[in-house]
């Protein structure tokens, strides 16, 4: 029986492993990590992340062919081949810090697999990394290891799930990525995971190339997916500016089939553990190799994300008479997206923080997301976040400012305000008349989703602020003012 072993109960690691489990019945897949507290989660009724379809897939599998274990020397003992899914973060300190990757993680990884192999491995990088990293970790294992008889074949095998689909997104892909050495070795290497794969992915889905454009390829595809939505985010302010509608102008981009529809939806701006790291670390790479002019092409999306984060916050204050100074505001959603609880790097942080710092008082509510995360994200610094929660500071200040409720109703009672953060579908059945009676007058709904039916809103009484859509008399009389 050909033995996998997953090294990182993440978000990528967990999902993906469980589906090859569930896919091989015949492969023997065990899922590793050093934190105690996650591999117990995994093994218990609640796991350790949300994925819609995520704890079938695990509770037909575990116990079968699929276990977690923190006895991670063990099982990379025993692998034929190892998933490396383990932390990327962004470089805190020294050369390239707040760009570049810090490849900490991996590098223990690759030095504790070297350590305790005894038979050839095929090492493979789930993680996202920077360009050329196989190159630095086959050096780390080949001149560490036991045995010069003990040979490793290092694989690029990034993963394009989408948080809120990923069990979906790894059950039919639209392409899985392999990229290898281009020796008979390495090839045959590549075969091996194409195998894998081929359990349920159909063949011309299966792509494999050098191990250099695997690498950059997923930092390639991020960077482009966040420029589409900094892109038509770009074109929401023109569209306020104009009285144009920015989902007219995604429908009509969308037609064009060199366009395409996807990730055209203005939003109060982009979120997640990858977007923002993945594209500084581009722009690392950029400046590293003297091509400033591109490195600072990628920066402009970070850095109208960021304009489109504090357009929103100076929306919400202008119009509430240039102050939410004591005014409650109620926030429904904080996770980054809709079917997940991951709040790594959420708009919410930023939209939250600047309402904080015009003193107002927050009342959130998310379906998914608990107290305890969203009282912790509030409390850390711009960069703890990106690290393994094992590793983040075991406690955190309570902002006071801020309450965590249980439903839309109780965040919105009293409230001078609402701003919409997360797309979540149950805030589209929330029953907004009885929102509106409860609610201090004027009562005020900021739409950072563009999700809700603008003209009902209207109708009931709200004053309403949808991102890129014509402006009430009311907003456009209340100058946003810098």
């Amino acid at each position: 029986m050909v033995k996998i072993c997953g090294i990182g109960a993440g978000y990528v690691g967990g999902p993906t492993m469980a589906v090859i489990a569930l896919k091989c019945p015949s492969i023997e897949v065990a899922v590793v990590d050093i934190s105690h507290s996650r591999i117990s989660a995994w093994n218990s009724n609640k796991l350790p992340i949300y994925e819609p379809g995520l704890e079938e897939v695990v509770n037909q599998c575990r116990g079968k062919n699929l276990l977690f274990s923190t006895d991670v020397e063990k099982h990379v003992y025993e692998a034929d081949i190892i998933f490396v899914s383990v932390n990327t973060p962004t470089k805190v300190r020294g050369l390239g810090a707040g760009k570049a990757a810090d490849l900490t993680y991996w590098e223990s990884a690759a030095r504790m697999i070297a350590d305790v192999s005894k038979s050839n491995k095929i090492v493979i990088e789930k993680s996202t990394v920077p360009v050329r990293t196989a190159e630095a970790i086959e050096k780390i294992l080949t001149h560490n290891t036991n045995s010069k008889d003990i040979k490793y074949q290092i694989l690029s095998n990034p993963e394009f799930l989408s948080e809120g689909t990923a069990i979906q997104d790894l059950l039919n892909p639209d392409r899985v990525l392999i990229g290898g050495n281009q020796d008979p070795e390495g090839i045959e290497a590549i075969r091996k995971l194409k195998a894998i794969y081929a359990h349920w992915v159909p063949e011309d889905r299966i792509i494999a190339t050098n191990l250099w454009s695997a690498e950059l390829s997923k930092l390639a595809d991020n960077a482009f997916l966040a420029q589409r939505i900094s892109s038509i985010n770009a074109m929401s302010a023109l569209c306020e500016a104009t009285g144009a509608e920015v989902s007219q102008v995604s429908l009509a981009l969308g037609k064009n089939t060199k366009i395409g529809p996807k990730f055209l939806n203005a939003s109060v701006g982009f979120g997640g553990s990858c977007f923002q790291k993945d594209i500084l670390n581009l722009v690392y790479i950029c400046e590293s190799n003297g091509l400033t002019e591109v490195a600072n092409y990628w920066k402009e999306v970070i850095k109208v994300n960021d304009y489109q984060k504090s357009r929103f916050v100076h929306r919400v204050v202008t119009s509430m008479f240039n102050t939410v100074s004591g005014k409650k505001i109620a926030i429904l959603g904080f996770a980054f997206k809709k079917d997940t609880s991951d709040t790594r790097k959420t708009p919410a942080i930023d939209v939250c923080k600047g309402l904080l710092g015009d003193n107002a008082f927050l009342s959130i509510y998310d379906p998914r997301v608990t107290e305890t995360q969203i009282q912790k994200d509030l409390s850390m610094d711009g960069v703890e976040w990106d690290h393994p929660i094992h590793l983040q500071p075991k406690s955190s200040s309570v902002v006071k400012q801020v309450n965590v409720v249980g439903d839309a109703y109780e965040a919105t009672r009293d409230a001078h305000g609402l701003c919409i953060l997360t797309e979540w579908d149950e805030f589209k059945t929330v029953d907004y008349e009885r929102v509106y009676d409860n609610m201090e007058k004027p009562a005020f709904v900021f739409d950072g989703r563009n999700m809700l039916n603008v003209d009902k809103l209207r109708e009931i009484g709200f004053i309403v602020y949808s991102i890129g859509r014509p402006l009430d008399q009311w907003l456009k009389n209340m100058k946003i003012v810098n």
